[in-house]
């Protein structure tokens, strides 16, 4: 069964190219939510039924779930399953208690907007059925999740295909961390622009960065791509300079956790490295996320806050000890790429093109903007 709600198969030239997916990053099942265990990858292809929403909580945290989209649907179904345990208790404590879930949930990860996107969207649909029963807004909650799951996969096939026209053909491009399906409610963000151009018959081939130190990069995007059936090499995360400087390199590619109203970009830490490399040796760096990772709110990189992780990751990464006992670690999880280093936004509504405003005032038209 194909993730896909649109056609994935297209007859170029006679040849026909198929992407050949056989993974669902998160959907609804029965009262329950089900998402593949991203910490298993690329190992073991498991997935995990989440009937309690401390515990998609606790996935979200771990990573088992990951990607700035793919925690917005996480967050949702999460109010969903405190909905549905709240369900039997009155009106005034299932809407206190159901609040408390939502604060709960969007504090887990501060930094991915989309978490905080999705949470916001949920309680606006909670306010806004002040008149409905306990179940009733039980069920919205579920069909908000579904709707924004669906949206996100069609948001994520017109992203692909701006971005796709930005690539040559033939064309060698380097990501950094996973911005694919697993990210996403299935297509993907910067991976989702080369399995576009995949399907318009270009030639690819992607180098991936291992990304440190949970190693993203290594075990998710190669794992995507090489199902994809994309050429793919995988580099250390100390090799994108020196991949430049010696090899031709077309752009990069990554996508964004959360992206200011200036155009600065937060994204998996390794990410404002790569760009620098890239400004030096004149590669075009591109950034791919939907419009629900644009934060108006948010004025400049200087404003978004960076999650910390736990040192562990770093000095016991994968339950082998690395580093000795007692050194100090600092472990941010994301960096952010200055607006002037990107070449272009690619969002579902077109390509953006310095200089950036996402103010609010001033909305992306539904065309590729030059």
């Amino acid at each position: 069964m194909s993730l896909f709600p649109a056609p994935n198969t297209q007859h170029l030239l006679g040849v026909i190219i198929e992407l050949n997916f056989h993974f669902r990053t998160i959907f609804w099942e029965g009262d329950r939510a089900v998402i593949i265990d991203q910490t298993k990858l690329p190992l073991k292809e498991e997935y995990i039924y989440i009937a309690d929403y401390r515990l998609m909580d606790e996935a979200i945290l771990r990573l088992a779930i990951r990607g700035a989209p793919a925690i917005g649907i996480a967050g949702v179904f999460a109010a969903a399953l405190a909905a549905k345990e709240y369900m039997w208790q009155t009106k005034a404590e299932f809407r206190k208690n159901l609040s408390a879930a939502m604060a709960e949930i969007a504090a887990v990860r501060p930094t991915a907007v989309n978490l905080a996107w999705g949470i916001s969207k949920a309680r606006k649909l909670v306010d806004s059925m002040n008149e409905a029963d306990n179940e009733a807004v039980f069920q919205a909650l579920k069909q908000l999740g579904q709707e924004i799951l669906e949206e996100d996969i069609a948001m994520c096939r017109a992203m692909g295909k701006f971005g796709a026209e930005l690539l040559p053909d033939p064309c060698a491009a380097i990501t950094h961390c996973n911005a694919g399906g697993l990210a996403t409610g299935g297509y993907g963000t910067a991976l989702g622009v080369f399995f576009a151009a995949y399907e318009m018959g270009k030639k690819l081939h992607i180098y991936a960065d291992e990304t440190r130190p949970l190693l993203q990069g290594a075990r998710l995007t190669t794992w995507e791509l090489l199902k994809a059936g994309i050429e793919v090499t995988l580099i250390t995360d100390g090799m994108p300079a020196h991949l430049m400087k010696t090899n031709k390199i077309d752009c990069c590619v990554t996508g964004a956790d959360r992206i200011a109203r200036n155009g600065d970009a937060a994204n998996k830490i390794g990410t404002y490295g790569l760009a620098v490399a890239a400004k030096r040796h004149n590669v075009p760096f591109y950034v791919a996320a939907p419009y629900s990772t644009l934060d108006a709110d948010t004025l400049s990189g200087d404003d978004i806050p960076i999650e910390l992780r736990n040192p562990l990751e770093v000095t016991e990464g994968f339950g082998r000890r690395t580093a000795p006992e007692g050194v100090k670690v600092w472990s941010p999880a994301f960096d952010v790429t200055p607006a002037e280093l990107i070449a272009a936004i690619i969002t579902e509504k077109g390509v953006h093109r310095p200089p950036f405003d996402f103010s609010r005032q001033q909305p992306a038209v539904g065309r590729r903007q030059k």
